[in-house]
């Protein structure tokens, strides 16, 4: 049976963003909230495939050298999958190994049919090219969605991409599940990176926005954002984007997430986004918080990434 596309609404709670200024009118985007709801409609429809068709998803992750964040990702992609009912693959390859070797790995990862998304977690050493990598993954099992032919596909009006990167299919589906229009409302997408920025601009403009990219040469830039109705922040910089770029009323899904020195914590810094949370918060209708916004829907976009391309292995 088909499941349905259960669409939900988060509800606002300011009690787990202690951030939440007294002064703020925005609700509260609860991208914690909405990824524990996908993550339990991808397990429903793991346990449709397996017993209709005998097939279980599965990821495999390679992790290569000893970042302690990567290492941390990494163990997160795991979990997330054996909570859903995928099955993981994973290789750990020391910080020192050869193009070559790494180049085998995948290769080995393309090859297998148990394996329906390959990822390869980054940064990767100096010594190895990262493009080269990327681009060995086989279009089919792309689930970080960084193949360019997925990207080209992306950008091209009429073409699909098989799949669409991690972190910015997460902000679209954020703002489709709030049930925010983006039909002929403008758009700013702070960033523009092969990983964030450039996509998210596409995927607005696929669905019809207005869309503006407010890069490092951009001029005048919190005059163009405050023009928006939609402003997503991704340009890597703490607390850049303050009240004054943001328009009364405007969505704010902000994809930074940035350490700031703050004496009054047990770790000697927080976290914070792109956006000036209190400022801009004063201001919008709608903002994601730092953490608990973007974040967690990135592993789950992962996840659906994955789910797809074992659908699609059916029919194959």
């Amino acid at each position: 049976r088909a499941l349905p596309n259960r669409k939900v609404i988060a509800p606002f709670s300011c009690a787990r963003v202690n951030r939440c200024a007294t002064r703020a009118t925005a609700k509260l985007i609860d991208g914690k909230f909405i990824a524990e709801t996908i993550r339990k409609e991808i397990k429903e429809e793991v346990e449709v495939l397996k017993a209709k068709h005998n097939l279980t998803p599965g990821l495999a992750v390679v992790l290569v050298g000893q970042r302690k964040d990567s290492e941390t990702y990494v163990r997160n992609k795991k979990k997330a999958c054996q909570e859903v009912g995928f099955n993981s693959f994973g290789k750990d390859l020391p910080a020192d190994i050869t193009e070559q070797d790494l180049l085998k790995v995948v290769e080995d990862f393309n090859a297998d049919p148990k394996v329906h998304g390959v990822l390869v977690q980054l940064p990767l050493p100096k010594h190895i090219n990262e493009k080269k990598i990327l681009d060995a993954i086989s279009l089919e099992k792309d689930v970080d969605g960084f193949h360019p032919l997925n990207l080209g596909f992306l950008a091209m009006r009429g073409s699909n991409p098989l799949f669409v990167p991690c972190t910015p299919k997460g902000c679209i589906e954020l703002l489709e599940r709030y049930k925010v229009p983006i039909a002929g409302k403008r758009a700013v997408v702070i960033g523009r990176s092969n990983i964030v920025g450039t996509p998210a601009a596409l995927l607005l403009q696929r669905r019809d926005a207005t869309v503006t990219v407010i890069h490092s040469r951009t001029r005048d830039p919190a005059r163009i954002c405050a023009e928006a109705d939609i402003v997503i922040a991704a340009c890597g910089s703490a607390e850049m984007i303050r009240g004054d770029w943001i328009k009364p009323g405007a969505v704010v899904i902000d994809v930074g997430i940035n350490a700031k020195t703050d004496t009054t914590s047990p770790r000697g810094y927080r976290l914070v986004g792109d956006v000036h949370f209190e400022e801009a918060a004063a201001k919008a209708s709608l903002i994601t918080p730092v953490p608990g916004g973007v974040g967690p829907m990135t592993i789950a976009m992962l996840l659906q990434n994955t789910l797809e391309g074992a659908k699609r292995a059916i029919k194959q």
